[in-house]
């Protein structure tokens, strides 16, 4: 039974009155309005039919009683649950997840060979390498490259190759095709000083200091100018440098360049700074400006030992007789490359009598540098041909009056012969003068750090939008 709940009232409504009615007026009412209903119902311009009221709405009109009382108790209206408007977020189905095979690269694989051991569709390969794009980074695979797929029951979903450090070549499948993009990975530099002494070599004190074999030969090549790295290294030579990390997701991923370095060698300090111009040309420059790099090389190659020093008194070894030794021999294995000592024009390949192979080469200044008893010449290096410093002309070995593979190696100034070992060598151009004053700004900062005590963190400037924090000592003592 529902409960009821009197309205709060000081007074009671009157009773109501019957008013008179007259039957025949009532039934002429309804029998005309029922034709009516009708007539609406069927017409034409009505576009929905009137909801028919409930059953137990049709009251008769006789079972009305002649007089009816209103009682003060007004039923409480039934309380329905309340139901929210708001529509539920639909929920995206989460995506199938994908088998992941790692294809690691094996001496004498090919992709093709590479999908066929792994089961994955060779049919995808075929349309995934008309892309440009993928063709110039799949086409050639080398042992120990790693390429991750995505795939269902071997149908391709996405294909991953790393080309670098900073990006990735990436193929993701549409159902229909594939698209190919090449995958930007956000990289993050990091500074760090370290700093060494040579006890036993130069590497031994690298490999102390934490740096790598890599960062040790940048370091020998920026000094070569000034620093024969085989014979002027002494025990308690000490170097620091500053040096570019790369971090991808926190985990250092690769060594960049050297920004700054500083080199003491039996008491002598040498410091070089690097800097970059706005067309992405970069070289290394003392703290005032003078350009580290020389316009010759002191040695023009990787060399062992010097087998013969410049000497104009010394017997030679074949002929036995005193002959002038108007260069220096520097001892190799056989096949080392033997690289130009400046920039220069080569004015003569070919044999030169007891010199055997031999390569000369015209330098600006009225200076010529002669190369001989090589093995065989760089095919780049042709007679009439300019070469660059550092550029391969030919490779070590024992042609002509040798006794032994090395190179015997002259410079010659106004056509006297000069030891290359002491020579006095003419600098290369110092920095642009239009460039030197942002060169300074861009020292001073390099220069306090090397100022700085290893011990000490420092923090450095950002390097464009990558975060640039130097610290000191070995990267992983610090916990990256």
């Amino acid at each position: 039974m529902a409960s009821y709940r009197p309205i709060m009232r000081d007074y009671k409504p009157a009773t109501a009155r019957r008013q008179p009615r007259s039957r025949w007026l009532l039934w002429f009412v309804a029998g005309l309005g029922l034709p009516l209903v009708t007539v609406a119902l069927l017409s034409p311009g009505s576009n929905e039919a009137p909801p028919l009221a409930p059953a137990a709405s049709v009251v008769s009109v006789d079972a009305v009683p002649e007089s009816t009382a209103v009682s003060t108790d007004i039923a409480e209206p039934e309380v329905r649950p309340a139901y929210s408007t708001e529509i539920p977020p639909l929920v995206a189905a989460p995506e199938p997840e994908y088998a992941k095979t790692v294809l690691t690269v094996r001496p004498g694989d090919s992709l093709d060979r590479l999908f066929r051991r792994n089961n994955l569709s060779v049919a995808d390969l075929t349309i995934i390498l008309r892309d440009e794009l993928a063709r110039d980074h799949l086409r050639v695979v080398k042992p120990g490259d790693q390429i991750v797929v995505r795939h269902h029951e071997g149908d391709i979903k996405q294909l991953r190759r790393e080309i670098d450090a900073f990006r990735s070549l990436q193929v993701d499948s549409t159902g229909e095709g594939f698209t190919v993009g090449m995958l930007e990975h956000k990289i993050t530099k990091k500074r760090r000083i370290a700093e060494g002494r040579i006890k036993s070599s130069l590497y031994m004190a690298g490999a102390d200091a934490g740096v790598s074999d890599r960062v040790i030969m940048n370091l020998a090549g920026i000094f070569a100018w000034d620093i024969d790295f085989i014979l002027d290294i002494r025990t308690g030579d000490e170097f620091r440098v500053i040096v570019e990390e790369l971090y991808r997701d926190g985990k250092r991923i690769a060594e960049g360049e050297i920004l700054a370095a500083e080199f003491t060698n039996q008491g002598e300090v040498f410091r070089a700074i690097r800097y970059e111009t706005s067309a992405g040309q970069a070289s290394y420059f003392t703290p005032d400006g003078r350009n580290m790099r020389k316009a010759f090389l002191r040695a023009p190659l990787s060399f062992s030992r010097i087998s013969s020093n410049f000497n104009p008194n010394r017997r030679h070894p074949v002929l036995n007789t005193i002959r002038a030794h108007k260069g220096v021999d520097y001892a190799a294995p056989h096949g080392t490359p033997i690289k130009a000592a400046g920039d220069g024009k080569i004015i003569f390949r070919g044999v030169k009598g007891g010199y055997g192979n031999t390569v000369i080469l015209q330098h600006g200044g009225n200076i010529t540098t002669l190369y001989a008893h090589m093995s065989n010449f760089d095919k780049k290096a042709r007679n009439g041909t300019r070469v660059k410093q550092g550029q391969v002309i030919g490779y070590v070995g024992q042609t002509g009056l040798a006794s032994g593979p090395h190179l015997h190696y002259e410079y010659r100034k106004n056509g006297a012969h000069l030891n290359p070992r002491t020579v006095k060598l003419p600098n290369a151009s110092p920095i642009d003068a239009s460039l030197k004053a942002d060169f300074l700004r861009a020292a001073a900062p390099l220069i306090d750090q090397l100022n700085y005590s290893p011990l000490v963190l420092v923090s450095a400037a950002d390097a464009g939008n990558n975060e640039s924090t130097l610290f000191a000592g070995n990267p992983d003592a610090q916990g990256k």
